[in-house]
């Protein structure tokens, strides 16, 4: 079984070969993606043992870690290993991280951290976010960092993440549930004083920055709910708005302007935000089964197996009238 720990890493030169020793020791190949350091971060990966691929400019984790996808899926991995180089994480907790995906047929597994050694600005961040993605309740810990992939988790996100930035633990999670992937947790330990490299950003605006990648990232997949549903109450509201003034003018003879006025302003942002949503789901729809066919065409052309495709892949491919070419290895299903 190929397992590999994959390090996304920015000026950790202090603690990344500490962590590459410790993880060198639980899985079979170690992985830094170096997002533009101006340290030493790379020559001290490097000595450590660690297989290092390097961004000319830094990108933003979410951007190492894509990164870090594009390799694990390139190169059959069958269980990836996430964790952090500034040392906030123990990777010899590996085992316990990999331990479902090993015995229980999971896909995703994330590391929970104990909450009441958590810092408070980061329990209540988390909560935000939470709630505003509708993660809330699904997991317990949904940005953690430390968190562990099977084979079809990596083929079926391998092509499907977007952001650059810290919103990519919980657009991981979106995808896992899009994807109807099994997701668990095992509790993890969690340095906060100490660690290599703090971050120079603001927790607030670090916190609303994240936020703001999460709700255009909710936009850009889910068009009709975050438009379509704005837009139905907006022509609710005009729809009752209009009723109650033709009571008014029923009972008093007296027709209201403003009420007139009101109902139809909400009428027409509604019908607006109506038809945007719903032809926005139309594109985002077309553009994802567009996208799904370059996948075929690619794997067609390397010979991938059919089993690197999720099941919603294929059901998709099978809806569209897609007719598979025979080099692929059904039979390695």
């Amino acid at each position: 079984m190929n397992i590999l720990a994959a390090i996304p890493c920015f000026n950790e030169e202090a603690a990344i070969g500490t962590v590459v020793l410790k993880a060198r020791k639980h899985v079979d190949n170690v992985l830094v993606v170096d997002d533009g350091s101006t340290d030493s971060t790379v020559e001290v990966a490097r000595n450590a043992g660690a297989e290092v691929i390097s961004h000319g400019a830094n990108v933003g984790k979410g951007g190492a870690v894509k990164t870090i996808f594009k390799y694990a899926f390139e190169n059959d991995v069958d269980i990836l290993v996430l964790l952090d180089g500034d040392g906030q994480h123990n990777p010899d907790e590996i085992p316990n991280i990999i331990k479902p995906i090993k015995e229980e047929y999971t896909d995703l597994v994330l590391g929970f951290r104990d909450f009441s050694v958590m810092p408070f600005y980061r329990r209540i961040g988390r909560a935000v976010l939470d709630i505003t993605t509708g993660i809330s309740g699904t997991v317990t810990d949904s940005q953690s960092g430390f968190r562990a992939l099977s084979r079809k988790a990596i083929q079926s996100m391998a092509h499907v993440l977007n952001g650059n930035d810290f919103s990519i633990e919980s657009e991981m999670i979106l995808a896992a549930k899009e994807l109807n992937l099994a997701i668990k947790e095992a509790p993890i330990s969690c340095r906060y004083e100490g660690v290599s490299n703090k971050s120079t950003k603001n927790p607030v605006s670090h916190g609303f920055g994240v936020l703001n990648s999460l709700i255009w990232l909710i936009a850009e997949k889910r068009p009709l709910l975050f438009i379509g549903v704005p837009g139905f109450v907006f022509v609710v509201i005009g729809i009752f708005m209009g009723i109650r003034t033709l009571q008014i003018y029923s009972h008093t003879s007296y027709f209201s302007v403003p009420f007139t006025l009101l109902s139809s302003i909400f009428l027409i942002i509604g019908a607006i935000g109506l038809f945007m949503g719903l032809t926005l789901t139309v594109i985002s729809r077309l553009v994802e089964k567009i996208r799904i066919e370059n996948e075929v065409n690619r794997a067609s052309s390397r010979k991938i197996p059919m089993r690197h495709f999720s099941s919603m892949d294929r059901t998709s491919l099978q809806g569209s009238g897609l007719v598979f070419n025979r080099t692929f290895d059904t039979d390695a299903e």
